[in-house]
């Protein structure tokens, strides 16, 4: 799909790349010539996916992040650049989830969850946009979900996240582009380690499997080129747009 370079030189960060979708990310980018920043908070995980991205011949270093946290956001930029140049793309893909059906739902799980989607998201971008300006150039993508468009249940706060993030997208979209900074989400399906228990537990299988036109689930390393796209030139005309990767479930 691509010819190996890409993303030669562009250095990208990718919180949340300890598993799932965010591995995946990070590998493709490592694969198209990209110098990787692999961000997790847990660090070992991280580290095990930059192995990979190295053996497999590409750069990347792990670093290890809580995005909520916006003073470790800014250790941890400091500490890509001074590994690996300053940041050319950024993947928000962190996050976490607190399941509970709304009127049992704590305050604090609420709160955890869009400290780390959103606010993280927030953190990140503050962090590396001002380098960003300066150079006039900069890629961000934001990982969503369809629960951001649809709705779910039991996790008000994550589609409530996910839902700003895609606000966010569209306003960060507009104000940088007099920068050439380029903003654009994408919202997977059931294709993550946090999409565990739909994908096996029988009570939501079938049901959920019928509400995809495509009628299976998405592997993480089939829909990450679409991330490898957005951060490439040939996405250069291409801002503030939500990009559904989920088998044709938001079709609307």
């Amino acid at each position: 799909m691509f010819n190996g370079k890409a993303l030669e030189g562009k250095v990208a960060i990718v919180t949340g790349a300890g598993q799932g979708i965010g591995a995946a990310i990070a590998r493709a980018y490592g694969a198209q010539a990209a110098p990787v920043a692999v961000v997790d908070w847990d660090v070992e995980a991280a580290e095990q996916v930059a192995q990979s991205i190295r053996a497999a011949g590409g750069k990347a270093a792990a670093f290890k992040c809580d995005v909520a946290d916006r003073a470790a956001v800014d250790a941890m930029v400091a500490a890509v650049a001074t590994a690996l140049g300053p940041v050319d793309v950024l993947v928000n893909n962190a996050g976490i989830t607190r399941t509970a059906m709304l009127h049992k739902m704590s305050a604090h799980q609420w709160q955890q969850v869009i400290d780390v989607h959103l606010t993280g998201s927030f953190n990140c971008l503050q962090a590396v946009v001002g380098g960003m300006m300066e150079r006039q150039r900069g890629w961000i993508i934001n990982t969503v979900s369809t629960a951001g468009i649809l709705g779910t249940i039991g996790q008000i706060n994550y589609g409530s996240a996910k839902a700003g993030l895609i606000g966010f997208t569209k306003s960060a979209a507009r104000e940088l582009a007099r920068y050439n900074i380029i903003v654009n989400c994408v919202a997977p399906g059931a294709a993550t380690p946090m999409t565990e228990t739909i994908r096996t537990d029988e009570r939501f299988k079938q049901r959920t499997l019928d509400r995809i036109p495509l009628g299976r689930w998405a592997e993480p390393e089939e829909i990450a080129p679409l991330w490898v796209f957005l951060a490439c030139e040939g996405a250069s005309y291409v801002t503030g747009q939500l990009i559904g990767a989920d088998g044709g479930m938001s079709i609307h």
